[in-house]
């Protein structure tokens, strides 16, 4: 375990990557930025509180923490780095608050056990990859503030039953929604102007 003290304002790159018997950490107030992969393939580590201090969680940040159930992000936080929460394989819930408004590439991708997850009307852009092979994820819910759902977002989400698109979406990037073999039905908004190759391939229970 580790406790930073008050006086720490900045997380470097990669400070305690690889620390795979890190279980709990304290990230105290005042700490303004967390480095790339500050914490990636800590396994052990299975709950950490983000200060209200953080303005963006960075690249790889939390990558491959496979112990992670629990995260709280706050509504400080603008943005979300690419592969932020790759392979958090045990993460089944997460909050992304109304001040995000980027979602960086493969930010969440192989969480498998994430079940559901909200794209508040706050978020602009996501990359591509999202959420691809979140083989848990049964429901997503889209805001209005995404124009485009990007390539590969939801790319063998398997289990999702139910997408909301929201009504600024104006294009569907390719294999967007390809092998999410248990999708079936799905409404497009009239705001939607381009839908690209392979969306809906393998989506074998779409009736």
């Amino acid at each position: 375990s580790v406790t930073i003290p008050d006086s720490v304002t900045s997380i470097g790159e990669y400070a305690f990557s690889g620390c795979s018997s890190l279980v709990s950490i304290t990230i105290p107030e005042g700490v303004t930025s967390i480095g790339w992969g500050a914490f990636m393939d800590c396994s052990s580590l299975a709950s950490i509180t983000i200060p209200d201090s953080v303005t963006k969680i960075a690249t790889s940040a939390f990558a491959a923490c496979t112990s992670l159930t629990s995260i709280y992000i706050p509504e400080s936080v603008t943005s979300i780095g690419e592969t932020a929460f790759y392979k958090c394989s045990t993460m089944s819930s997460i909050v992304i608050p109304n001040s995000v408004t980027s979602i960086g590439r493969a930010a969440f991708q192989d969480c498998s056990s994430l079940i559901s997850i909200d794209i508040p009307d706050s978020v602009k852009k996501m990359e591509h990859e999202t959420f691809f092979r979140c083989t848990s994820l049964t429901t997503v819910t889209i805001g209005d503030g995404l124009t485009s759902i990007p390539s590969e977002a939801f790319l063998d989400c398997s289990s999702l039953t139910s997408v909301k698109i929201g009504d600024g979406v104006t294009s569907i990037g390719h294999y967007a929604f390809e092998f999410c073999s248990s999708l079936s039905s799905l409404t497009i908004g009239k705001s939607v102007k381009s839908i690209g190759y392979y969306v809906f391939y393998g989506c074998n229970s779409l009736r």
